[in-house]
């Protein structure tokens, strides 16, 4: 097991952990989340021996073999596959050693190394690397394709399977889905599902949080907290947590008025002096309990002009490419307000040539693109943190490009989670998350009527995430988005277009349904009219037993329904009882009215996950019955 026993570390001389003890058990999957500047790198760090904390002891297997992801690595002229390759270093080793004993003619030691590779895996060597390169959206003509040619995002993916290939029983993660599409994220939760040793992983993405950990570490105020399950779980019992703290606090709240109130009544008796001091005594030992507050450091919104054209966007036969090569071909669409679009394709369908075209970065090669008089289209990229002028600072930034009040800018840049000394920060030294902040807060400013967002979620961490995906779902405008954070598209987006062979189509299955279509089993289009009747039985199997899950994961969402309707007709009445005033203090009716808006909010989410459930039910009996 991996173990920290009170550690005390400081960092630019202010206290970053103080007395910090967790527990990682051999196979266990934990992530480790907290805010920004809480000390989650620090802790891979401190591990690694990067770092020495100033008290404290940091132990594990001296055995175990540590893996852990390089965000930063100078470019290379070696080839993708031959970098990936280099992350085994003995099979590295032992093909020197195969190629020393070969030019030497040493029979023995070249049977020796032989040996020593086969049992080793060294014939599956170049395609396990290969694997884990298509895996991660790499193509067959990226393979010899120089490392130090691959641009930067693509570079950090190379060093994700470069770390991947290590052989490991302990993997450190640090962000391994930035820079990571859909399709490949879901890839690598499949891969990490299968690796047999620890993984200690930093992430932002809540959706890959709950599928992969077995345990989420908490980090706040210099000590951790170890809570079992995903970050849904986590958010649960952390909740809980906070309700019995505050409960406790309020409890010896009123215990010390009480002990109080005693000694203030009775100190000048002399009858009495034994039992106020015993009770003063009893004060000065009382503590309080602390509770933790989780107060959003982000209260941003998207505004937009009150007027909008029907539609915003319209693309009319068009087909977009770059040089004459025809990426999207022949497409007509359009966009309206309050439309609410995630764009769902593999790598290189062509998502990120649609966003340009829509924000008019790119003409089409055939066909017309026409955005609306009224419409102004907001576009975030990945490219715009690196434009920043970095030898300004945040609040020069917004100055010039706004005549607001000094004030004003500093309470716009303190919404976005700008305060303090990281206002008049050069910008070069902010990190990648407060860049992505600074964007957007720009992007803010221009009160677009359509966002356009391709991988808006890539640096922020997991409060940023949700303060996004809130004022995405309460901007009155419309939304276009590419992202690779599950949770923010399941809670704005309403419609899925999916690029495949160069066509557009509206998809009609949510994030599930096409997670299924990306796996092995059904990502082979099959054409039904061309197999042999075994296969054509055996497909028709496997349809009829896709409609059976979908019929049973129905008939869960009715029971659902069924019962937190029920609760909600009782909470219902309850609230709408004269005597229900009388009785309830402000928090229990303040923790009634929470509890009845949570429900009905699941109760929505149910019935459009139903919606979805019962369509592909309808699809799946067609395709059963052809």
């Amino acid at each position: 097991m991996l173990q920290f026993r009170d550690i005390h570390f400081k960092y630019d001389n202010q206290p970053l952990f103080s007395g910090l003890s967790l527990t990682i058990h051999a196979g266990h999957r934990a992530c480790i989340v907290g805010r920004n500047g809480v000390g989650k790198t620090t802790l891979f760090e401190l591990l690694l021996g990067n770092l020495i904390p100033d008290d404290g002891d940091i132990s594990y297997p001296k055995d175990w073999r540590v893996a852990t992801l390089r965000q930063n690595v100078t470019p290379s002229e070696r080839s993708a596959l031959d970098f990936v390759k280099d992350g085994d270093a003995n099979l590295r080793y032992l093909e020197s050693q195969i190629e020393s004993a070969t030019k030497n003619a040493d029979d023995s030691k070249l049977v020796a190394s032989l040996s020593a590779y086969e049992d080793q895996g060294g014939y599956r060597y170049t395609q396990r690397a290969e694997t884990i390169l298509h895996g991660l959206g790499f193509t067959s003509k990226d393979l010899d394709k120089p490392h130090g040619e691959f641009s930067g995002g693509w570079r950090i993916r190379l060093n994700l399977a470069q770390t991947l290939m290590i052989p490991s029983d302990y993997l450190l993660l640090d962000e391994p889905t930035n820079h990571l599409d859909l399709e490949a994220v879901s890839w690598l939760y499949r891969w990490l599902h299968k690796y047999e040793g620890t993984i200690v992983l930093i992430a932002h993405d809540r959706e890959f949080i709950d599928r992969i950990a077995t345990e989420v570490i908490h980090l706040d105020q210099g000590v951790a907290r170890t809570y079992s399950g995903g970050y849904s779980a986590f958010e649960k019992q952390r909740a809980a947590l906070l309700l019995e703290q505050e409960t406790l606090l309020q409890r010896q709240e009123r215990e010390r008025a009480r002990i109080q109130k005693f000694v203030d009544r009775f100190r000048a008796k002399a009858s009495k002096a034994k039992q106020v001091q015993s009770r003063i005594k009893l004060l000065e030992k009382m503590t309080y309990t602390a509770v933790l507050r989780d107060e959003a450091p982000y209260q941003f919104s998207f505004s937009s002009p009150t007027r909008f054209d029907q539609p915003m966007v319209s693309f009319q036969s068009c087909t977009l490419g770059y040089d004459q090569h025809q990426v999207i071909k022949d497409f007509t669409q359009r966009i309206y307000p309050k439309d609410r679009i995630g764009i769902l394709g593999i790598n290189g369908a062509g998502k990120t040539t649609l966003l340009k075209a829509i924000a008019k970065e790119l003409n089409p090669l055939q066909g017309i693109v026409e955005v609306s008089e009224h419409t102004t289209v907001g576009y975030f990229a990945q490219h715009q943190l690196e434009v920043l002028k970095g030898t300004l600072s945040a609040y020069q930034d917004i100055d010039t490009s706004t005549e607001m009040s000094a004030q004003s800018i500093r309470n716009f840049l303190g919404a976005w989670g700008f305060s303090g000394p990281t206002v008049f920060r050069p910008i070069s030294q902010l990190s990648g998350g407060e860049k992505a902040r600074l964007v957007l807060a720009k992007l803010a400013l221009q009160r677009p009527s359509l966002l356009v967002l391709d991988e808006p979620t890539n640096h922020l961490d997991l409060e940023m995430r949700n303060a996004l995906a809130s004022a995405l779902d309460n901007f009155e405008g419309a939304v276009v988005v590419v992202a690779h954070d599950q949770h923010l598209l399941r809670q704005c987006v309403n419609e899925f277009w999916l690029i495949r062979d160069g066509a557009i189509a509206a998809y009609r299955g949510d994030l599930d349904d096409y997670e299924a279509m990306l796996s092995p089993v059904v990502n082979e289009q099959l054409d039904t009219s061309s197999l042999n009747s075994k296969a054509k039985r055996q497909h028709r199997a496997l349809l009829r037993e896709q409609k059976r899950a979908l019929a049973r994961e129905i008939d869960r969402i009715e029971s659902s329904l069924d019962e937190i309707s029920g609760e909600v007709d009782s909470l219902t009445k309850h609230l709408q009882d004269p005597t229900t005033l009388k009785h309830l203090d402000r928090n229990e009716l303040n923790s009634l009215l929470a509890r009845h808006n949570d429900l009905t909010q699941e109760i929505a989410r149910l019935e459009t996950r139903w919606f979805s459930l019962t369509e592909s039910m309808d699809q799946g009996t067609e395709d059963c019955s052809q």
